[in-house]
């Protein structure tokens, strides 16, 4: 069942975040109370061994022995492999979920082509909606632990009026040695599909699109649940995290042992300083027993949130609001006894709706947002409109060539070749001083774009000119 803390996180608090720190259900503590319990007894057996039971040549070998392992526990970069494994199975575990599929839309569309409430109507509402539940149902039990014990043969299934005898008859008749059949009931809500829309059932010639692409993303979402309890994390990965979390904290428990002849003024090897504090129990070691082997025991929770953990989905609560949902939108909500009638709302009159508040809520309603440059003033004397006058640099023509003019250049060369002499209807080439081709005559390929022609004069408009039309040059 996953924990939600939502409502004690509401609002930024001093302390709020500490506020769940006393929490046991799906904490940090619950999850590695029995590793942390044995990793410190293991360390004070250790170092009563040492201190009460070896003689000074088995203390001299225990000695070089915790030098060595002190001095190569930083070799592991075990916050970077940690740290990257459970981020890529938190992003997994939310793609789990987003995964699952809601009925919502494909009831609701159901509801809206299929129309009439007679007993045929509602019969094949009901029982398309009936046939999605139920393929969702076979694919959480062949995924989810919690779902099998709930129904773990398919006789549970019938019992609890998911599927008819009939129904699971011919679901096994279904050769199911290579595969799994989860999606059988899909084919009988097509067919029934199929049946209502040569019967004339459907409202319009849009209602068997509509409905197809809800169902066809209802089935994918199903399809997909399959293929993430298939294709899991590869094992391998999984086993070189645990292997190091676990063989790193091995070697804690005999690397961070206190032994004699090293403190402040002389440390070890790797730099950490042994204090009589860390005697018995190594406070920062047992910090990062929290910090690292809590990561690693987040992943293990993650990894598969379809069983029975504390941050595992809810799926069996899923499949009852499913299936209740689902007949009350395609069925028992469609009565037109149950529509309301339509009336005029309370603000039918009126332009500015006053839309009130609770008094414990007025300090919400905030002055509306309409802009950082809003309250902008622009001076008086700078609000006049004006034509800026830019002198553009001018190129020279005879060396550069607009792209329109070569291509309308090209194409009154193709004309003139087609249409043999007839320079006079359609226009011909003529070179210009400056060594390139000019347009002559009218023809309607000839736009006066070409460099040659120059430019045309600007003809400002009639309020740039106090008022009075424009004058032709």
């Amino acid at each position: 069942m996953t924990i939600s803390y939502q409502r004690d996180v509401a609002s930024s608090t001093a302390g709020g975040f500490t506020r769940l720190l006393f929490k046991w259900k799906g904490s940090l503590y619950k999850l590695i109370c029995r590793e942390l319990l044995l990793f410190q007894i293991v360390y004070i057996l250790l170092g009563v061994i040492y201190r009460q039971l070896m003689s000074p040549a088995q203390k001299e070998l225990f000695e070089s022995v915790v030098k060595y392992f002190d001095a190569f526990l930083n070799v592991i970069p075990l916050s970077f492999v940690l740290g990257f494994y459970v981020s890529y199975v938190a992003s997994r575990w939310w793609q789990q979920f987003l995964a699952i599929p809601w009925p919502d839309k494909l009831f609701h569309s159901i509801a809206c082509y299929v129309e009439g409430f007679d007993e045929e109507s509602r019969m094949l509402r009901r029982s398309l909606m009936r046939y999605m539940n139920l393929a969702l149902i076979l694919v959480l039990r062949s995924i989810s632990s919690a779902v099998k014990q709930r129904f773990p043969t398919l006789d549970h299934v019938v019992e609890a009026g998911f599927m008819t005898t009939t129904e699971k008859e011919l679901f096994s008749s279904v050769p199911a040695n290579e595969f799994n059949t989860y999606w059988v009931p899909c084919t009988w809500f097509v067919y029934r599909l199929q049946e209502a829309t040569k019967n004339g059932r459907l409202l319009n010639q849009y209602s068997l699109e509509n409905i197809m692409r809800e169902f066809c993303e209802f089935r994918a979402k199903c399809g997909l649940l399959w293929c993430y309890d298939w294709v899991s994390i590869p094992m391998v990965y999984t086993q070189v995290v645990t292997l190091a979390t676990y063989v790193f904290f091995i070697f804690t428990i005999i690397g961070r042992q206190k032994i004699d002849g090293f403190n402040v003024q002389k440390p070890m090897r790797s730099g950490r300083i042994p204090l009589d504090i860390d005697l018995y129990i190594p406070i920062f070691t047992v910090l990062q027993f929290f910090f690292y082997m809590g990561l690693l025991k987040v992943a293990e929770q993650l990894i598969n949130p379809f069983g029975d953990d504390d941050e595992d989905f809810e799926l069996n609560w899923l499949i009852d609001r499913h299936v209740k949902a689902s007949f009350l939108g395609c069925d028992i909500l469609m009565n037109p006894e149950r529509i309301p009638p339509m009336v005029k709302d309370y603000y039918w009159d009126k332009q500015d709706c006053p839309i009130p508040y609770t008094e414990a809520s007025m300090h919400f309603k905030k002055k509306t947002y309409r802009g950082s440059a809003d309250d902008m003033k622009v001076p008086e004397d700078k609000c006049h409109m004006v034509l800026p006058e830019i002198e553009e640099e001018e190129e020279d023509e005879g060396q550069k060539l607009s792209l329109t003019s070569l291509l309308l250049e090209s194409s009154n060369i193709v004309t003139k070749i087609g249409l043999g002499t007839n320079s006079q209807s359609q226009g011909s080439l003529a070179p210009s001083k400056d060594g390139c081709s000019d347009y002559s005559g009218q023809s309607p390929l000839a736009y006066e774009r070409s460099p040659a022609l120059g430019h045309r004069l600007h003809q400002p408009g009639a309020w740039r000119n106090n008022g009075q039309p424009a004058v032709t040059q």
